[in-house]
């Protein structure tokens, strides 16, 4: 997991606007300019003995709330931060079927399950499935990676 923990200075060149937020926001939350990054992400499902299947291709630039307006909501209440705390971001879905974020919207609740390269369905990850993440970001001059992350499920105890 280390190559994708970067700091956010790291991002400026891939800064862009983010999607407009239809509803008024909290005068703490409000914010313009380029917040959002524009990171490319791809995840796979890899069945047990088997070859992996990208399931979802989606960006980071897609996210309702930038992380600066995540951080404000989070410490708003009064949740301390840290200096070297992490903060995730949460699924990250786009506006097309295949960049959904999550196996329950991909596979439309269970309803529409996904066919693997190896010909086998999803509707949700199964057991001994392994997981990909791969991400980069780049504006055509330049390019940074975090390779991939990835975590076999093991059935439960």
């Amino acid at each position: 997991m280390s190559p994708w923990i970067v700091p956010l200075d790291a991002f400026e060149p891939f800064r862009i606007e983010g999607p407009k937020q239809d509803v008024e926001v909290l005068p703490y939350l409000k914010s313009t300019g380029a917040k959002n990054i524009d990171i490319k992400l791809e995840v796979a499902i890899q069945p047990e003995d088997s070859k992996e299947s990208v399931v979802c291709n989606s960006n980071f630039k897609y996210m309702y709330w930038n992380m600066n307006q995540q951080l404000a909501h989070h410490t708003v209440n009064g949740c301390n931060i840290n200096t070297g705390d992490m903060l995730a971001s949460g699924t990250i879905s786009g506006p097309t079927p295949d960049s959904y974020g999550s196996m329950l919207e991909l596979s439309w609740r269970g309803s529409k399950p996904l066919t693997l390269t190896d010909g086998s369905e999803r509707k949700f990850i199964n057991d001994h499935d392994t997981v990909i993440m791969r991400g980069h970001a780049s504006n055509g001059t330049t390019r940074i990676g975090f390779g991939e992350v990835k975590s076999k499920v093991l059935p439960a105890k």
